[in-house]
């Protein structure tokens, strides 16, 4: 029996050019979510405080309005990130669907 084929392919959406919202940023923020807090997030998913904070404010800087803020009691997203993720989440699985086709075709 010949070994399984799979397609693999990172799903990304970019603004201007530039990465903007993968499945990594997409856990950052949900992290935020769950918890009020980017260094709780950051230290959840065993990344440095400095690279959650510059994805954030990546994030933040590429968008028309902040996807997350913060103030001294906490970060919160805002209704445009929880959009974002839900639009993410939806083409990502749309995504993975194509790639299955592909294999099937193979």
């Amino acid at each position: 029996m010949p070994p399984a084929l799979q397609a693999d392919g990172r799903f990304w959406l970019t603004l201007n050019g530039r990465n903007f919202l993968g499945r990594g940023r997409v856990e950052l923020l949900q992290r935020i979510r769950e918890t009020g807090s980017i260094s709780q997030a950051a230290r959840a998913m065993k990344m440095s405080y400095k690279a959650a904070w510059d994805a954030v404010d990546a994030m933040n800087s590429a968008w028309q309005s902040p996807l997350v803020e913060s103030s001294p009691a906490g970060s919160r997203l805002t209704s445009d990130a929880e959009q974002l993720i839900a639009r993410y989440q939806q083409a990502e699985a749309r995504h993975a669907a194509f790639m299955q086709t592909l294999v099937e075709g193979l």
